[in-house]
């Protein structure tokens, strides 16, 4: 068994997860002259690292690629002063004032805490999906998609991300399969308007997918028409998956926490939670829309909050 190693330094702030609203939040703290560190189970930048273009963050006219963007504001916190480690938050207590942090052999206290842990993709939880994961199934069209290059892959969703990575997967393979549950996408008119023009891209109204099939790797699915029941197969070299996403709360589990119905973490305006000192940003906030600029916008707050909390 292994024995934590408690830090004796208490942070003024401690951040799980180095994404645009953790980070934001390390560069107004750190210019702040407050000590903070951001425990980051992945690559800062969560998950625009896995996006192919950033087109709607403000400042870049042509839009940016979303591993660059990712790396500038993590050089920009590190340079300010933010210390990022590279550890998976497992669980969260409270004595007296101090948060206490564990993750994995270590333990941290800080006066402070902001969640910033993001999301996961949902899964279809269907027959083959956890079979085929990482043998033609995919929630990640940047890391995966070269390898499909000139063959038919899938695309389940009907949202931006999953109208975004059609539109990308459509430049490398010869047939996207966009499957949506619904007769129209929910993506915002542009990415519609560009994936509707790929000619490439062919679209399955009112289809769910009941079965994932194959022998070593995908080769089908089964579509369930939503409205008449009936079934039929689809052959598919891989299939990428875009249905939503759940929270990443798992290590908050101990605390008194509000969260809403789907697990997400209820904060007032200023991004205080209902326990004092702890504060929440970002995707794993509940809110309407999930953004780069929204997670911006939180991190800015919170920090400029928690510093009144500090004192």
């Amino acid at each position: 068994m292994v024995n934590n190693m408690t830090e004796q330094k208490v942070w003024d702030v401690i951040v799980t997860g180095a994404g645009p609203s953790g980070l934001t939040v390390g560069i107004y703290t750190a210019r702040a002259r407050r000590e903070v560190l951001i425990l980051e189970r992945l690559a800062p930048g969560g998950l625009i690292n896995l996006t192919e273009m950033v087109e709607n963050y403000p400042g870049f006219e042509k839009g940016i690629k979303g591993h660059e963007l990712a790396q500038a504001m993590e050089n920009q916190a590190t340079r300010l002063g933010t210390k990022i480690e590279r550890a998976l938050v497992e669980k969260v207590e409270l004595s007296d004032s101090l948060k206490i942090v564990h993750a994995e052999s270590k333990v941290y206290r800080a006066k402070t805490l902001v969640v910033a842990s993001g999301t996961n993709p949902k899964r279809l939880k269907v027959s083959g999906e956890l079979k085929f994961m990482g043998r033609g199934v995919s929630t990640c069209a940047i890391c995966d998609g070269p390898f499909f290059r000139d063959k038919v892959v899938g695309i389940i969703g009907g949202g931006d991300s999953a109208a975004q990575e059609a539109i990308y997967l459509a430049r490398l393979a010869n047939e996207v399969h966009l499957v949506h549950r619904r007769d129209q996408l929910r993506a915002v008119k542009e990415i519609q308007e560009k994936a509707f023009a790929m000619q490439n891209i062919k679209f399955h109204w009112n289809r769910v997918v009941v079965s994932i099939d194959g022998d070593e790797k995908v080769k089908s699915v089964i579509l369930k028409d939503a409205q008449t029941g009936e079934t039929e197969r689809l052959e598919l070299d891989g299939l990428f998956i875009y249905i939503g996403l759940v929270p990443n709360t798992e290590f908050l589990a101990g605390l008194p926490i509000a969260t809403d119905d789907q697990g997400f973490v209820i904060t007032n305006e200023n991004m205080e939670t209902n326990i004092p000192g702890i504060y929440a940003v970002g995707d794993v906030r509940s809110k309407k829309l999930r953004q780069v600029s929204t997670a911006v916008g939180d991190g800015a707050i919170a920090a400029f909050d928690l510093e009144k909390y500090l004192g």
